[in-house]
């Protein structure tokens, strides 16, 4: 399906990214900008035990002050709706927007207060009064899987979501006849993507039309159909402005406690109310934390450094409800070997709920942390061997020959040409010059480093780890749609189904149009109607947009080159074989028509169409995954179409009595096929790599003993600024997919994928001659000028648990 690159005119191009320009001039459209008369706002009470029962709640005092109109409780708001959707075949794990009966995290969201603003509805916050009756509690995820610990949901009947194990190939047989093995375990540290906008919504009911109305940051899947389900009403009495832009996500914007509880008030309350939280409300309570995951790896191999087969063990900390974390445990099953020939593999996911917030989907979906343990694995087997880290990469590698190539799990990786990308990356920094700079700075007295990792981005999203992890969802399609109008003056309209999380969606659709059609994609409108009016999409997740939005826009415009074709053939009655489509023109030998007369008879002479042909110049289509729509079968699954290869090279410097990470250089190859817009990959690359560097140095939610958060700001969480992250150089290389129109792959979640993984090992070089090394993430600089200090001083150093 793919077509050749030298043909391209648009694609590949540096062209600019159409949204910046209203970005930029701050004419973005956000949920603050959404002015409605008669706004309410809402602000929210938070528990401040772990774990405890409600015994009740008093607000007289809050509704005695004027300008506020309703105080919100969870009985309530239970009682007139339904509970949010488990992903897991777990009915006892109940979740409601506000706590029911209990709390089951410090910070879940207790009473709502509405008030004629914001800073009124605060201060009424504080004169609701609740008597709680604490109850015991648990965080630790290795506690939690015990039978005896204090139950996050008692009905339920355990802490435990998710417990599978999957064994794809010969794993004892290949453990038995393996020269070697060790193990060892990672754990990654639970952070997020942390946007720049925190989640709002707005919500106005419309009684007279049966409408709720809804303006909302979201980025996720199914969002007006879950919103009917919990409010008990038809799924077209739905109406979400998609025109909203969202101000970042990568994931974590589901926003569907959110929007029940603020559409359940505007509906009782018979006025427009509006929730946009604070960034306290946003990291205690919001849909804002990711994986918080213990790997335990064993790994078989021989003298040659060749890894025959792996046992992975994966427990993740869920939080207080299942959501959609434990699906996260299912994504890697995808590219559970990454770019590795690993013959065989045990996979034991385990999920289980804890008294901490909710953990949701952010970028990556599981891949990261997976990625991390698999490249922290091909280390180890380096240092067991005393082969050269890349050496043992390069003969594990997945050779370009091999392509396509099965992968145990089920999943057949599309297209790749790994070691190119490594010679590219090694040739463009002569590495050899890396290693002498890296022993230049350790005679300086610095201690210094040079971490390398490769990682797969699968890209594409497919449904298909819901059904491995659930059997009752039997779901095998995640499509994407796209709509092209031609008017009669002959100019393009482009309708795209989602919501704008600053992914240039705009510019690619644009761009794939004017290269089919062959005119220029800045005279083409992209516009999102809200979602009754819309073709299905499953939305911007996965790195899915350039190959499903591309892919569908692709199509849409296909069958409209071939309307005019076929119009222009029939006008020189000739067969359509004898006529060719350029630049908006249909011609023949000696006779052409040109764009406008085509769109002309068209629209107006329906006497010159061609028999059977409808009037008009208007085209859908929706497209269904590649390689998609089956079932999983033994424990097997085809997962994503595509994937996506990332090869990191991290130089780096720490000054022993600082314990300061200071990164010297960074290269990155990256081959995500071929490249629909260059500044778009650029900024994604960039964008994830900053992720990357903060979730292995920096971010973490980090709760104490007594279960509550201590970061819930940006004076305790952490983000990378500008002297963090370093300058990038990008190698680029294009291995097209044989799956996709032009050969695109995904790029949303590149940079993340790899970076942890690659500062982990570049600051594990970097104190190995002092025999300590780190196993968790992220690696603060007190961590490290404590380990520093110690070996100094003769001391055995004390890994973080």
């Amino acid at each position: 399906m793919s077509a050749d690159p030298a043909t391209f005119r648009f694609v590949s191009t540096n062209r600019r990214v159409r949204e910046d320009r209203r970005f930029v001039a701050g004419q973005g459209h956000f949920v603050a900008d959404v002015a409605l008369e008669g706004l309410l706002h809402v602000a929210i009470l938070p528990s401040q035990h772990p774990a405890a029962r409600i015994v009740s709640i008093d607000a007289s005092a809050a509704l005695a002050m004027p300008g506020v109109h309703y105080v919100l409780s969870g009985d309530e708001l239970a009682a007139a709706t339904d509970p949010l959707m488990n992903g897991l075949d777990t009915p006892n794990v109940r979740r409601h927007p506000l706590a029911v009966g209990q709390t089951r995290y410090a910070g879940e969201w207790v009473v709502a207060v509405v008030a004629e603003t914001r800073a009124l509805a605060e201060d009424a916050t504080e004169k609701v009064r609740v008597i709680y009756e604490p109850l015991p509690f648990v965080m630790n995820a290795e506690e939690a899987l015990k039978p005896d610990s204090p139950p996050v949901h008692p009905a339920h009947g355990s802490n435990v979501l998710l417990d599978r194990t999957f064994v794809w190939g010969e794993v004892d047989k290949h453990f038995a006849e393996s020269p070697r093995e060790l193990s060892f375990r990672v754990t990654w540290g639970r952070s997020s993507t942390v946007p720049i906008e925190t989640f709002g919504v707005a919500a106005s009911w419309d009684p007279w039309r049966d409408m709720l109305d809804v303006w909302a940051s979201i980025q996720m899947p199914k969002y007006p159909d879950q919103i009917a389900r919990a409010l008990r009403i038809p799924a077209n009495n739905v109406r979400v402005h998609q025109d909203v832009d969202v101000g970042g996500s990568y994931g974590v914007k589901r926003g569907i406690k959110q929007t029940v509880l603020v559409a359940h008030l505007a509906r009782r309350l018979g006025r427009p109310v509006r929730l946009i939280e604070d960034r306290l409300e946003n990291m205690r309570g919001g849909d804002a934390h990711g994986p918080e995951r213990i790997f335990d790896i064993d790994v078989a191999f021989n003298d040659d450094g060749i890894v025959k087969s792996m046992k992975i063990r994966a427990l993740d900390n869920a939080g207080a409800y299942a959501g959609r974390a434990p699906f996260q445990l299912g994504k890697p099953i995808g590219a559970i070997v990454g770019p590795y020939r690993i013959e065989s593999v045990q996979y034991r996911a385990q999920s289980v709920t804890s008294n901490k917030a909710v953990q949701e989907a952010v970028r990556g979906f599981g891949q990261a942390p997976t990625n991390y343990a698999i490249e922290t694995a091909i280390d180890k087997v380096a240092a067991a061997t005393g082969l050269a880290r890349i050496e043992v990469r390069r003969r594990n590698f997945i050779r370009k020959d091999q392509f396509p190539y099965l992968i145990p799990s089920g999943s057949t990786y599309d297209s790749g040409d790994y070691h190119t990308v490594v010679d590219k990356v090694f040739a463009h920094i002569d590495f050899a010059s890396m290693e002498k700079e890296r022993d230049r700075l350790r005679a300086s007295g610095l201690l210094a480093g040079i971490g390398i990792a490769a990682c797969l981005e699968p890209s594409g999203a497919n449904s298909s780890f819901e059904p491995l992890l659930n059997e009752k969802n039997t779901t095998t399609t995640w499509m994407d749609s796209c709509r092209i109008v031609i008017d009669a003056l002959g100019f393009v309209t482009v309708t795209i189904h989602n919501t704008s999380s600053g992914q240039g969606h705009e510019t690619l659709v644009a761009t794939v149009v004017g290269e089919v059609l062959q005119i220029e994609p800045d005279l083409i409108r992209v516009i999102r109607p809200d979602s009754l009016a819309c073709l299905p999409s499953n939305s911007p997740v996965g790195s899915r947009m350039a190959i499903m939005l591309g892919g569908a826009a692709f199509h849409a415009a296909q069958k409209l080159k071939t309307k005019l074709t076929r119009i222009g053939a029939h006008q020189f009655a000739v067969a359509e074989d004898k006529v060719a489509y350029a630049s908006g023109s249909v011609a023949s030998t000696d006779k052409q028509l040109a764009w406008i007369e085509l769109v002309t008879i068209a629209h107006r002479q329906y006497h010159m169409l061609p028999e059977g042909t409808e009037p008009g110049l208007e085209s859908t289509h929706v497209m269904q995954v590649p390689t998609g729509g089956t079932l999983p079968k033994d424990g097997r699954v085809q997962m994503y179409p595509c994937h996506s290869f990332e090869f990191h090279v991290v130089l780096m410097a720490i000054d022993p009595a600082l314990g300061k990470p200071d990164i010297r250089r960074y290269v990155i190859g990256h081959d995500c096929g071929t490249v629909i817009n260059p500044h778009i990959v650029k900024g994604m690359t960039l964008g994830g790599l900053a992720h990357g560097l903060g979730a292995a140095l920096l971010e973490e939610f980090v709760y104490d003993d007594e279960g509550h958060l201590m970061t819930q700001s940006f004076m305790d969480y952490l983000l990378p600024s500008a002297h963090e992250v370093p300058e990038v150089e990008i190698v680029h290389h294009c291995t097209p997919s044989p799956f996709t129109v032009f050969g695109q792959k995904g790029s949303g979640e590149s940079g993340y994928l790899g970076a942890p993984a690659a500062i982990s090992a570049a600051v594990n070089d970097c104190v190995s001659p002092l025999g300590i090394s780190f196993n968790k993430l992220p690696i603060r600089i007190s961590a490290i000028g404590d380990a520093i200090a110690d070996a100094q001083q003769g001391k055995p150093q004390e890994q973080a648990k």
